[in-house]
């Protein structure tokens, strides 16, 4: 299993940097065009899955050349050579920024966000070396609550049962210390407006010690970062509440075993021992949900759910391929919402309640 290397210094990646510019160097003095090359990121025959990691990069990688010479690649070269400079130029005074700086530092050459993303990824990945090592930080849009106080990287004491709407995941997870909770489980929710629903319910004070966060949908590297730390320190049970559709089952996923793309960061971005509590595919027959609080599946979503039936840890998850097959013959999804069709307290008051009183007898 070929990974990042998650413990090293600034002064190792400063050298590696080195040694990729010295690459170019003797390849110009050899007459030759300049190559850049890193593991490729959008096949799954460079990911193989590991029930303990999660998706993690085959020993075996099939590589991608960015090359100066290329019209195709020549951009992307551009990119990558100017990321590294600007990287080298944060490690070596020691100094942060987010992605969305980068950005403005140089709009008319990066173009827009995606671009400068994805070729520090391509830098990252060519370096060995986890993004958030480079000094880059993400932007946090996860909201967590409940059973957790933490300094962050500024010595700021944050308890998180004490707010009413969720305190916002700290864009620096390395950087939190003195971190303490006595929660028996963590509770993901895919959506802002339930999260908030169940704050508003009192879920956190009436199932505590528990600690509820969200990512707000897709989530962002720092909520991932987070609970893979909450999951090796403390090992708390972990669930996650998200929609009965490709999107939501995507979501899973993602927390649970990890992306394609970020499958070289996955040590410190999964929590495989999470568990699907719900919305199920087979939660909306057994349900009886109302027929006017479903959505009928378009072709994209079935064209999703085959390409999830794919991957290599469906096979390796019995409710993970019983509930994608259960979705494809039903022919209709269902969002967490449509739990307020039995009755609107019935998600808070008796569905996860249940869930979890089964869950741990």
């Amino acid at each position: 299993m070929a990974c990042h290397d998650f413990d090293i210094d600034d002064n190792s990646i400063l050298s590696r940097i080195g040694d990729v510019v010295l690459s170019i160097i003797q390849q110009i003095s050899d007459n030759k065009p300049p190559v850049l090359s890193h593991f490729n990121r959008s096949t799954w025959q460079n990911v193989s899955y590991d029930e303990n990691v999660g998706l993690c990069v085959n020993d075996a990688m099939k590589m991608t050349s960015v090359r100066f010479d290329s019209k195709q690649s020549i951009k992307k070269f551009t990119l990558m050579m100017k990321l590294l400079s600007m990287v080298y130029g944060l490690i070596q005074t020691d100094r942060y920024c987010t992605k969305r700086d980068l950005y403005y530092q140089d709009t008319v050459l990066f173009g827009n966000q995606t671009a400068l993303d994805d070729a520090l990824e391509n830098v990252s990945c060519m370096l060995h070396v986890p993004r958030w090592r480079l000094h880059v930080l993400a932007t946090s849009k996860g909201c967590i609550a409940g059973d957790l106080s933490f300094h962050d990287v500024d010595g700021n004491y944050i308890d998180c049962s004490k707010t009413k709407s969720g305190i916002q995941v700290p864009s620096r997870i390395e950087g939190m210390q003195h971190i303490q909770t006595d929660a028996s489980f963590v509770l993901v929710v895919e959506k802002d407006a339930v999260f908030q629903r169940l704050l508003d319910e009192g879920f956190c004070k009436t199932m505590r010690p528990c600690i509820i966060i969200t990512g707000k949908g897709f989530p962002d590297m720092n909520t991932r970062m987070l609970l893979n730390r909450l999951w090796k320190e403390f090992s708390p049970r972990f669930f996650i509440l998200v929609d009965a559709d490709p999107y939501g089952i995507e979501i899973m996923s993602v927390y649970k075993y990890g992306s394609r793309s970020l499958s070289f960061e996955a040590p410190m971005l999964t929590v495989p021992d999470m568990e699907w509590m719900g919305v199920l595919p087979s939660d909306i027959q057994r349900l009886r949900l109302r027929n006017d609080s479903l959505i009928e599946l378009k072709s994209s979503d079935r064209s999703k759910i085959l390409d999830i039936l794919a991957r290599p840890y469906v096979l390796k998850s019995q409710l993970l391929y019983k509930e994608l097959n259960v979705l494809l013959e039903l022919g209709k999804k269902a969002e967490i919402e449509s739990l307020d069709s039995i009755s609107t307290s019935f998600l808070a008051n008796v569905y996860l309640p249940t869930k979890l009183r089964y869950s741990f007898h």
